[in-house]
């Protein structure tokens, strides 16, 4: 019955009178604005951020909060592997010491392209929430029908601290 209500609401979502609901062409059920189909999952997904390969799952309106905590905890557990990778090395200039430590500096130079790749990923999702748009809207901003008559850039954008409230509370 839980998922019936969750369809039903779906379905009966409030949308602005000058924009009609489309109907998902692969599940057929009216999709409220901010809702995608993902391709991957076979299933709509309301405030569709994007499939992330990491989770093997979407991100959307009620896991993208736990997908900003899983970037900030993977960022502190890399910090944590670059001071212990850091503190291991003890640099001396013989080629047999760097015979004996090239898997730590190997190890040491990953875990640094990971936490930039990680920190700019956190940094742009942050981002994004305190602008209230997801990825996908951010990226195909021209090609979705709400947004690409709407007269304002971003229409759900209520300020960033109304933004980061009503997304993290």
């Amino acid at each position: 019955q839980a998922g019936k209500t969750e369809e039903q609401s779906m379905v009966t979502s409030p949308v602005p009178g000058n924009i009609k609901m489309r109907r998902c062409g692969y599940c057929m059920v009216k999709q409220p604005m901010r809702a995608k189909h993902c391709q991957l999952c076979q299933h709509c997904v309301r405030r569709y951020d994007h499939h992330c390969p990491w989770i093997e799952n979407c991100v959307g309106e009620k896991n993208h909060p736990l997908f900003i905590v899983y970037l900030s905890v993977q960022l502190v557990v890399l910090l944590w592997a670059w001071y212990i990778a850091w503190s291991g090395l003890h640099f001396e200039q013989s080629w047999d010491w760097l015979q004996h430590n090239i898997f730590l500096i190997v190890s040491f130079l990953l875990i640094v392209v990971f936490t930039i790749v990680d920190l700019l990923l956190l940094i742009s999702h942050l981002y994004l929430v305190a602008c209230n748009t997801t990825t996908w809207e951010f990226m195909s901003h021209h090609r979705i029908s709400y947004l690409k008559h709407s007269e304002l850039e971003n229409p759900f954008d209520q300020g960033v601290i109304l933004n980061l409230w009503r997304f993290f509370c």
